[in-house]
């Protein structure tokens, strides 16, 4: 199964790819599978198309021959669809020309940059609660002390 992004990604692929797979009145046989399976294991990739005088829709098609393939449907539009089934031949091919797709190298969470950010505002953050602590005090004391100057005011 394609996640959204590997179909996003083959549909573009698929864009300058010349259509191969032609499926007919007959619809689906048993010679337009073996050629799909030629195809995807050669290509990986095959767009195919559903002649006018065919007896089903494009989608119909496309889900019978990736039923009997293996394959996966990556798009119908209008009377065409792309097919698409991993091939250890073209993966091979790719590994030795280098164009295999390589993992990426985990990039470090400990940036410098935001290190030395995030330090400044927990400095920042304490100075203000010391100040915030410091007033509050300031203000009960004052209160104490209005408090103590009616009592003695009343006595």
């Amino acid at each position: 199964m394609l996640t959204s992004k590997q179909r996003a990604e083959l549909r573009a692929q698929a864009n300058g790819l010349d259509t191969t797979l032609m499926v007919g009145k007959e619809g689906v046989t048993q010679a337009v599978i073996d050629q799909a399976d030629a195809q995807l294991t050669a290509r990986e990739l095959v767009k195919g198309k559903v002649l006018d005088n065919a007896m089903l829709s494009p989608r119909e098609a496309c889900d019978a021959i990736c039923e009997a393939t293996g394959a996966d449907g990556v798009s119908v539009i209008g009377t065409k669809f792309v097919l698409y089934r991993f091939s250890e031949k073209c993966q091979a091919q790719r590994n030795e020309t280098g164009r295999a797709h390589r993992k990426l190298t985990p990039v470090s969470k400990a940036d410098p940059v935001r290190k030395g950010i995030r330090a400044r505002r927990m400095v920042a953050k304490q100075q203000r609660e010391q100040r915030n602590a410091y007033f509050r005090q300031q203000a009960i004391d004052k209160a104490i002390e209005r408090q103590k100057e009616r009592q003695q005011r009343e006595s």
